[in-house]
């Protein structure tokens, strides 16, 4: 009688945990993943042709994932970018809050340059 009962179950169970993993569908990485991959790829190939082991490789791969991912930070800023910084300094010298900051970030960014 056991028997009989457990089998739909576990036929159920069975059935049930295949379509689930069937339906789930492969993630592609987003660009910043994929860069991050292709970090980590290539430094972990210059400690593979320095033969680091242990915390000497731990050390270089900190250091060559620290050291790529400040090259990719480092960019000029959009004119836009430099706007926003002067007027959001200005606004800063003057101690500007609240609405009178509001309206002062307004004009300043219509400014032409």
């Amino acid at each position: 009688m056991r028997l009989i009962t457990a089998l739909p179950l576990l036929a159920g169970l069975l059935l049930s945990t295949t379509l689930m993993a069937a339906e789930t569908p492969a993630k592609t990485p987003s660009p910043a993943q994929a860069a991050q991959q292709k970090r980590m790829t290539d430094c972990n190939q210059q400690a593979t042709t320095q033969s680091l082991k242990g915390a000497d490789r731990s050390t270089f791969m900190s250091t060559c994932l620290k050291s790529e991912g400040h090259k990719t930070t480092d960019k000029a800023l959009t004119p836009q970018q430099q706007k926003m910084k002067s007027c959001n300094a200005d606004a800063a010298k003057k101690s500007l809050k609240g609405e009178e900051r509001k309206s002062f970030m307004s004009g300043c960014l219509k400014k032409t340059a």
